[in-house]
């Protein structure tokens, strides 16, 4: 007979959830925030801000409107020449997509990563070393 807990899969995390040193019971810290939400939702945000249809966008793209729909939800991983024909559509080049997306990332960590500062040393500098990896290819 089988056990049917092996049959299940297991996920096991690349790194526990960070902790944050203020919330009670060792409550974890929020979610980063996924680039392609961030990216569709600057799509959504401009494509609003001109008072146009995700159809008259879609259309001038060149790409379905279900797909750019999916994008702007953040559901679908757009490829970058995807991602170029939407802002291009919009009056914006690929950089000021990624930019604006980029933004809105730092605004958003920033807000929640805002360290108790102490008296000598400025607002700016980060709580900790970066120990991330970085890719290049």
């Amino acid at each position: 007979m089988s056990n049917p807990l092996s049959e299940e899969a297991r996920v096991i995390p690349l790194r526990p959830a960070p902790v944050r040193p203020d919330a009670p019971d060792g409550e974890p810290a929020p979610r980063e925030p996924l680039w392609r939400d961030l990216v569709g939702e600057v799509l959504r945000r401009e494509r609003q801000a001109q008072e146009r249809t995700l159809k008259d966008v879609a259309d001038a793209a060149r790409i379905s409107l279900p797909y750019l729909s999916e994008v702007e939800r953040g559901r679908k991983e757009a490829s970058s020449e995807v991602l170029a024909a939407a802002a291009h559509a919009l009056g914006l080049g690929l950089g000021d997509l990624l930019s604006l997306a980029h933004g809105e990332l730092a605004r958003r960590t920033a807000e929640r990563h805002r360290p108790a500062v102490a008296p000598h040393r400025p607002a700016t500098a980060p709580s900790r070393p970066y120990q991330g990896l970085c890719l290049a290819a």
